[in-house]
């Protein structure tokens, strides 16, 4: 399997942030936005802190094999237990030892990075390549795995900055430049509660997608548009949309 999706089309895109075990709001999404016209790209953390880990992680497998064209599911940190402890991990505990085997094996094939035109969208940090084909090559646990899963980002100057809990962080020159090696516009990213919506002017955008941080934001992208910012996707709070 790929750890690039790399996509051409005009359809609308709908990226969805961390939905962390809420099963409402990705059968919201599902369920408004599984149409002719639509992709809609998860960008990873199915499972862990919210009641239904299970259920939502079944429900998007079975949505996925049904549409593998029109759904993806990027991999998360939370989706990744068996390959790199974390604490919190409360899905994974109450699984059996063939469980685990089970869902670690579904979730090694999940792509780690998806592009369309000039928006590429990860779960947490692009990794610092020349080339975006690079991330073909990335190793599970590797540094640059570590950087996509685990990576911050803070909207100030600088490259490497001092993170929170011993988390990679990255400052506005970093993302700056990877973007400009990758030849793309806009990132959209989860993973990263407190981070503001926006940052390093509007070029970057994080979502999280769960009941557990207040709203539950997805962004649009109407890839028939020119988008020269994360100003021109549409976001919404998907307790709103009808």
């Amino acid at each position: 399997m790929s750890n690039l999706i790399s996509l051409k089309t005009d359809k609308k895109i709908v990226f969805v942030g961390d939905t962390h075990g809420d099963l409402d709001a990705t059968k919201k999404v599902i369920y408004k936005f599984l149409k002719p016209g639509y992709i809609i790209v998860f960008l990873g953390d199915y499972v862990d802190r919210g009641k239904y880990s299970r259920e939502n992680v079944d429900f998007l497998l079975k949505i996925k094999k049904e549409n593998p064209k029109q759904v993806y599911l990027l991999l998360g940190n939370h989706d990744s237990v068996e390959s790199c402890a974390l604490y919190a991990s409360d899905f994974w505990d109450d699984l059996t030892s063939k469980e685990k085997k089970f869902y670690s094996n579904i979730f090694s094939k999940f792509p780690l990075v998806f592009t369309c035109k000039n928006i590429i969208a990860c779960h947490g940090v692009l990794p610092d390549f020349k080339d975006i084909r690079e991330v073909n090559e990335i190793s599970t646990c590797d540094e640059s795995w570590m950087r996509l899963l685990w990576g911050d980002f803070e909207d100030k100057k600088g490259e490497s900055l001092d993170g929170f809990a011993g988390r990679p962080t990255f400052g506005k020159d970093y993302f700056k430049r990877v973007m400009k090696n990758f030849g793309k516009d806009v990132l959209i990213r989860g993973h990263q509660p407190l981070a503001k919506g926006y940052m390093f002017n509007r070029h970057c955008l994080t979502l999280l997608s769960s009941d557990l941080y207040g709203k539950k934001l997805i962004a649009i992208a109407d890839m028939s548009k020119k988008i020269k910012s994360a100003k021109d996707l549409k976001v919404f709070d998907l307790d709103k949309i009808r």
